[in-house]
């Protein structure tokens, strides 16, 4: 009996959570003080309020991930089509923390996502995945260069992915400067003897990528031929133990 009337009780709490969730008077850190309350609830009016308020930028965090924590992986799922970015991003980045085999078809799609908010979140849940299994979205992610390879490659180099320096062999011989640092990291670090000719052909260029061509802020530039010539140093040190 007691345990009825303690259970009646706790009802209006979650009422009123619910209702200043969604009270568009009230400002963002009440609605979010209430949507933490609401943290593992499962009621389908909260799923629901927790997926309409992944459209507002200020509430969309908290909400996408108690729809994470709730199991509303549908909800989730959906939101990876909605028109705002930042909602196709989150939602990649919570269905990523899940780490289940059912979502990286998902995910894979969400990598080549035309926003670049999007497509590095997708990634990023990619790279999340402890067990490794992945790795093969995220070689496909590497093989082709571009933006999203240096997060691709950093975790296959880590994951000690045994494809990794194919891949990095490869984008060696691509003509942008940022693949190709991306290649001398990798194949310093895992390549033989018999990388060094091409190594000691990069090691010849002046090349230089500059901050702006990275993507990032104020950072010095990268010369090609110092990379390179550190890539051959390091594998000849191999090579000699």
């Amino acid at each position: 009996m007691k345990l009825a009337v303690c259970l009646f009780a706790a009802l209006p709490l979650l009422g009123g959570d619910l209702e200043t969730f969604t009270d568009n008077s009230l400002n963002a850190t009440q609605r979010n003080t209430a949507c933490v309350a609401l943290r593992g609830n499962k009621a389908p009016e909260v799923i629901a309020a927790m997926r309409a308020a992944l459209d507002n930028t200020r509430l969309q965090s908290c909400a996408g991930v108690n729809l994470r924590v709730a199991g509303a992986t549908d909800e989730l799922l959906s939101a990876l089509d909605e028109k705002d970015p930042t909602a196709r991003a989150l939602a990649a980045r919570e269905l990523g923390a899940l780490q289940k085999p059912e979502f990286l078809a998902a995910l894979r799609k969400a990598a080549e996502d035309r926003d670049l908010l999007v497509s590095s979140n997708a990634v990023e849940g990619l790279v999340r995945y402890e067990d490794h299994s992945s790795a093969p979205q995220l070689r496909e992610i590497a093989a082709p260069g571009g933006v999203l390879t240096s997060m691709a490659v950093d975790a296959l180099l880590e994951w000690q992915d045994p494809e990794v320096l194919e891949i990095a062999r490869k984008l060696i011989a691509h003509k942008d400067p940022g693949d190709q640092l991306i290649a001398i990291r990798v194949i310093g670090q895992t390549g033989d003897r018999t990388d060094l000719p091409k190594l000691r052909e990069l090691a010849k260029d002046d090349t230089a990528l500059s901050a702006g061509s990275r993507g990032f802020g104020l950072m010095p530039a990268i010369s090609i031929s110092r990379a390179a010539g550190t890539a051959v140093r390091n594998i000849e040190a191999r090579a000699a133990k």
